[in-house]
């Protein structure tokens, strides 16, 4: 079995319509969006949860009232400013609390507990091209990476039990600690990035990271004619970098018409577009 993980160094490149067209091109594999802060996947798959799950990233501070004296302690040793008084009751922020635990151990009665904090769901669902393990956090939730790490375990365990031959995964964009969680282990990295003065930095940031790890990696530029002399720029630069430039995509309308009809590039049109990542799908999985 075989990992492919699909990421950016910035949003909106088009990463996430690529990995959605590698997934209808692939035979046999499963499909992971790891891209949890923004996930978008299922709106091109339309995925039928058929497991959903809730998942718990931490712990949270709960005052008990019938406890709490109303001291205030707990609210002057809140670094966070989770924890304020109204109607003369200590109440914490949910949406504020770090989970530090610093309120809970200077309590002089033991009024706070520390419980699982729920910061969203993970499911795993079918599509018209395989299973597919996506998450939604909840609102105002951040993600720490522990929740991409436990998407990629879940598709590698689906890809286990079902026989499958490939996870396809869509990374987080950027370089923190969802990018890392996203990569870690992965038989090969695709970065697509955009010919644009910030692709081209944030493409020298996430490529050294890959290569930090020492994972195989490739190139995209998506949407290169829109500056072909700053797509030159980057091909150039791929080179010094070490990694080869596997796919030039062209800006096309039908790419967004594609997103309005909820499919997928490849099974919308027979454009040109189309035919190039084929192409790209065909000279990657050549590198798997």
């Amino acid at each position: 079995m075989k990992e492919l993980v699909v990421i950016s160094g910035k949003g909106g490149t088009g990463k996430t319509s690529i990995t959605a067209c590698f997934g209808a091109l692939a035979d046999n594999g499963v499909i992971a969006d790891c891209d949890v802060d923004a996930a978008d996947m299922h709106l091109l798959l339309g995925p039928s949860v058929r497991a959903r799950h809730e998942f718990v990233g931490g712990k949270l501070a709960v005052i008990d009232r019938e406890k709490c004296t109303g001291c205030g302690v707990c609210a002057r040793v809140c670094i966070f400013s989770a924890v304020g008084k109204a109607d003369n009751v200590y109440r914490v922020d949910e949406t504020a609390c770090e989970g530090c635990k610093v309120c809970v151990e200077f309590c002089p009665v033991a009024a706070i507990d520390f419980v699982d904090s729920v910061n969203g769901d993970w499911f795993i669902s079918d599509t018209r091209f395989g299973p597919m393990v996506h998450a939604k956090l909840g609102i105002a939730e951040e993600n720490s990476g522990k929740l991409v790490s436990l998407i990629r375990k879940e598709a590698r365990k689906a890809a286990e039990e079902q026989g499958k031959e490939l996870v396809l995964v869509d990374g987080s964009p950027g370089v923190g600690c969802p990018v890392i969680a996203s990569i870690g282990g992965a038989d090969m990295v695709l970065i697509v990035t955009e010919p644009t003065q910030s692709g081209l930095h944030d493409l020298h940031r996430v490529a050294e990271l890959v290569k930090h790890f020492e994972l195989p990696g490739a190139i995209c530029v998506n949407k290169w004619d829109i500056n072909k002399a700053m797509s030159e720029q980057i091909e150039t630069e791929a080179q010094e970098i070490g990694m080869p430039v596997v796919g030039r995509i062209g800006y096309d309308r039908a790419v967004t018409e594609s997103q309005i009809a909820r499919k997928t590039l490849v099974e919308y049109s027979k454009c040109e577009t189309a035919e190039r990542i084929t192409k790209m799908w065909e000279d990657v999985t050549a590198l798997l």
